[in-house]
């Protein structure tokens, strides 16, 4: 497979702004922020809570709509989508690592990992590799039998992770993905992700509070109040 061009822009995201509304008071979340995001890297999005980093992400991954200004995805805008479009971009294209996990509670790891492979309608044997291999590559496989209440918060940060791997996207977006995790099993994660970015053409984006995490970045953007403060290139 050839490698995608570096500088071609995966995500451009322009005059993007988003408020929630709690009770009668609204919250700006994101003020006019523009940005593009490049194939093929690691890219990290710093600041403090509350800055809307999370929020970003949630556009990014068609979780939350736009409310103003646009977001391109590969050159498709957002906005121009179909329902039937989003869901196929999720669905294939977007790994989403979750803070809270989103781990379903009855079913085991191994089935956690295997329950969006199996609406990707893979074959059995596939389903089966990917599974293993992922829950493998975080340590996780003499695991795979537990469901989440059996495991401990680092444990379920790590399925969360496989079952992100596993569908093999083009893009992975975490949130704090590695927040739950000692510095150690961190840095095998960041490895991981550096590898599958030189093997297959994926995009990490992550939120981070962690220099240890911005330090595998190719491109820091530090965000603040909804705006973008600076970037910084490695």
């Amino acid at each position: 497979m050839p490698k995608k061009n570096k500088k071609s822009a995966l995500y451009s995201i322009e005059n993007v702004s988003f408020a929630y509304q709690l009770g009668s008071q609204k919250v700006q979340a994101l003020q006019s922020l523009s940005l593009e995001i490049p194939n093929h890297s690691l890219i990290t999005f710093s600041g403090p809570s509350g800055s809307g980093k999370s929020t970003l992400l949630n556009l990014m991954g068609l979780i939350e709509p736009v409310q103003a200004g646009e977001i391109l995805f590969q050159n498709e805008k957002f906005s121009e989508m179909s329902k039937k479009r989003k869901n196929e971009i999720r669905k294939f294209k977007i790994g989403f690592i979750f803070q809270q996990f989103h781990l379903v509670p009855v079913l085991t790891a191994e089935e956690n990992v295997e329950y969006f492979l199996k609406r990707q309608k893979l074959s059995h044997d596939e389903v089966e590799k990917r599974t293993r291999d992922s829950l493998e590559a975080v340590g996780l496989w003499k695991h795979r039998n537990k469901k989440p209440s059996e495991l401990s918060g680092g444990q379920k940060q790590r399925v969360a992770i496989a079952r992100a791997i596993a569908k093999r996207p083009e893009v992975i977006i975490g949130d704090e993905p590695t927040a739950s995790l000692d510095q150690q099993t961190g840095r095998e994660i960041m490895s991981i992700f550096t590898e599958m970015i030189e093997k297959e053409n994926v995009t990490i984006i992550l939120t981070t509070h962690d220099p240890m995490i911005k330090s595998y970045s190719h491109l820091d953007f530090h965000i603040q109040d909804g705006q973008l403060l600076k970037s910084r290139h490695s």
